[in-house]
């Protein structure tokens, strides 16, 4: 149950982040690299928690 509650919370954190990287007044092509960079962190966080690391 806590390995389940882990992940849920690094989905949401992952999604707020990526919601405030929207907000920022940056150019197109930076936000795509900071978006890309948020989503594989998400992804490894959440791989750790699943201990494939």
């Amino acid at each position: 149950m806590s390995v389940l509650i882990s992940i849920l919370i690094t989905f949401v954190v992952v999604i707020l982040v990526l919601y405030l990287v929207n907000l920022l007044p940056i150019e197109g092509r930076a936000k795509q690299i900071v978006r890309a960079i948020v989503v594989i962190i998400g992804i490894i966080s959440m791989l750790k928690y699943l201990a494939v690391f």
